[in-house]
């Protein structure tokens, strides 16, 4: 089942014209605050038995959620109870104000990694400096992602291709693993922001690795693995953790020197207003907008992904709202920029989640459990962390989509490709950035060249639709060449159909008629329209003449509108076949009419000296 999904905002205003930016704003302010002030659709669809779903659903969330809020939050250069935090704050924001009934809201690998890549360079990690910085990131995550949802937005993560995330996500999974081998290692090592420097330190350093490590890590890999294979409705990454630990006491754990987590103060969030030394606002401001891109696109990619498999409708502006208040909130609750965890989300639905009051069920068990197990935390050693950190990082890279992707489109591989290149090498935050430009110089490249038809009547079917001549072997009539356009009519494709025109004027000579069907191009500018009037004083110069065919009135109001009318003619602008032809046929050479032999339209003259088939 195909994900309704809708954007709730009107392209055009009634006069034909795009609103501007304030209006957007205005009618965005208006749409939330009704939207807001409502209540969720899904408290209708409450009743004990959902209520028992979302409670098993949410049960099964917060053992996932503990192991994987401490691995996100490690990634992102903050305590584990940072992770906590924003596993629990903006679920509920996203819950009541979201549109996806099934996505889970919090950490996620991809966002913790740009927000360490954003603040790292001038924090150290994990000092107080760098937390109050990615907490005040998520604020202004979140007023970018808000202002995106109230001048309704939504349908805009629609340009950017799927495979500048395939991109991202390979490229930033490959370095969150080797990020984690210093840990697993028991070495120091680099960052692999410069991969030559990471991997001489790590051929350096190889011979120093403490083999408690490397076992406890490689511990935790393989209980994830197995569990994850044999025991798939377990929690590998909690079992992972817990089998990592156990061996660490075994070799005595802290007391031998084995680093480990540590004591954590504080597991459940509070409020504090966010603070951030002004002086480097705009050094993380730009990672705000990276981070803020990338978790629209990741939270409506996990939406839709659920939204077809539920059949829900979606509503992509409350959606960016909703994110954009998730991350405000949060920033009040401690917590760092979230969005929609693919892997949460998956198990939410899984398990039976029926409305968002299974996330707020599992925000009860998350914090329940780790007022039951906070103390415990301080042994849980670093090298297993990193072990499952490792195979969150492997689970990110879904080779069978990049496979799919190499099979079926160049242009979208190399898309990925140069996003994945560019976050392994350059930069996490200009990669999406360089992937988006991509992304749209493609949408814009295939966009521009649109494809124009040369068309005919099909006898053989009622009431003799219009289809491809070349593709449907039909007859054409020698003096009126029907060109139907297949794609936009706006200032990007103007020089294309240009060309076309041109070459059928030295291809076809003979038809200097032209009917253009312009139906189903969408929007019509003013230099299409231009080249409409262009295009009409061509063909009349060669003693034919052009007829426009549309599809809406609206596309005929704004021909009007740009005064087109005054130089074809009102009536050579049809909003219907039937009258289109009945207008241009009149027109053509009657002797050329007596000596044809196709008689392809009703409206062809009849000649007593001619069998009509028409």
């Amino acid at each position: 089942m195909e994900p309704w999904v809708a954007t709730g905002a009107r392209t055009t205003t009634p006069d034909g014209k795009a609103p501007s930016l304030r209006a957007r704003l205005r009618g965005g302010l208006r749409m939330a605050g009704r939207d807001l002030s409502r209540t969720p659709d899904w408290f209708a669809q409450v009743t004990p038995k959902t209520i028992w779903a979302d409670a098993i659903a949410g049960l099964t969330g917060a053992t996932l959620s503990l192991p994987q809020s401490v691995a996100f939050a490690a990634i992102a250069g903050l305590p584990p109870q940072y992770g906590f935090y924003t596993a629990m704050v903006p679920p509920i924001i996203t819950a009541f104000f979201g549109s996806s009934w099934h996505a889970a809201a919090g950490p996620a690998t991809a966002i913790s990694a740009l927000v360490f890549g954003a603040l790292a360079g001038n924090f150290v990690p994990g000092s107080p400096e760098f937390i109050s910085a990615a907490i005040f990131l998520a604020l202004l995550v979140g007023v970018f992602q808000l202002a995106m949802g109230l001048m309704r937005l939504g349908g805009v993560v629609d340009f950017v291709s799927h495979s500048v995330m395939i991109g991202f996500v390979s490229g930033a999974a490959l370095l969150i693993a080797l990020s984690q081998l210093g840990d697993a290692l028991a070495v120091e090592l680099p960052r692999p922001e410069d991969l030559f420097t990471f991997f001489g330190a790590l051929l350096q350093h190889l011979p120093e690795a403490d083999f408690r490590a490397v076992s406890i890590a490689l511990l935790a890999l393989a209980v994830g693995v197995l569990v994850r294979r044999f025991l798939p409705r377990w929690p590998n990454y909690l079992l992972a953790l817990l089998a990592a630990t156990g061996l660490s006491v075994l070799y005595g754990g802290s007391a031998a020197g084995l680093s480990t987590v540590g004591a954590i103060d504080g597991v459940l969030p509070s409020f504090a207003l966010p603070h951030f030394d002004g002086d480097k606002l705009r050094d993380i401001a730009s990672g705000a907008l990276a981070i803020g891109v990338v978790g629209l696109l990741e939270a409506m990619s996990v939406a839709r992904a659920l939204a077809s498999k539920s059949g829900q409708m979606l509503d992509g502006n409350r959606e960016f709202v909703g994110q954009g208040l998730s991350n405000i909130g949060g920033a009040f609750f401690q917590c760092y920029p979230s969005t929609f965890s693919f892997t949460r989300s998956g198990v939410n639905y899984e398990a039976g989640a029926r409305t968002p009051l299974a996330m707020l069920f599992c925000v009860a068990f998350l914090a329940a459990i780790l007022l039951l197990v906070a103390p415990y935390f301080a042994e849980v050693p670093i090298a297993g962390m990193s072990g499952v950190i490792m195979l969150v990082a492997w689970r990110l890279i879904n080779l069978r989509e990049i496979a799919h992707l190499v099979r079926h489109s160049t242009s979208e591989t190399a898309i990925a490709l140069v996003t994945f290149a560019t976050t392994v090498l350059v930069d996490l935050e200009f990669s999406i950035y360089v992937g988006v430009m991509m992304s749209l110089f493609l949408f814009l490249r295939r966009t521009a060249r649109p494809i124009i038809a040369i068309s005919a009547p099909d006898p053989s079917t009622e009431g003799r639709v219009i289809r491809s001549a070349r593709l449907y072997h039909l007859d054409e009539c020698p003096q009126l060449m029907i060109a139907m356009l297949e794609g936009p009519f706006y200032f990007g494709t103007v020089e294309a159909i240009r060309r076309e025109f041109r070459r059928f004027e030295l291809e076809r000579p003979s038809q200097k008629h032209v009917l253009f069907s312009i139906a189903g191009s969408g929007e019509i500018d003013l230099p299409a329209a231009e080249l409409l009037v262009e295009q009409a004083q061509r063909r009349k110069a060669l003693g034919g003449a052009l007829h426009i065919k549309l599809l809406t009135l609206t596309s005929f109001e704004k021909l009007a509108r740009f005064e087109v009318f005054k130089s074809l003619g009102r009536d050579h602008i049809h909003l219907s076949k039937r009258d289109a032809l009945a207008s241009v046929v009149p027109e053509l050479d009657l002797d050329i009419c007596r000596s044809c032999k196709a008689r392809i339209f009703k409206e062809c003259p009849k000649f007593p000296e001619t069998d009509s088939k028409g």
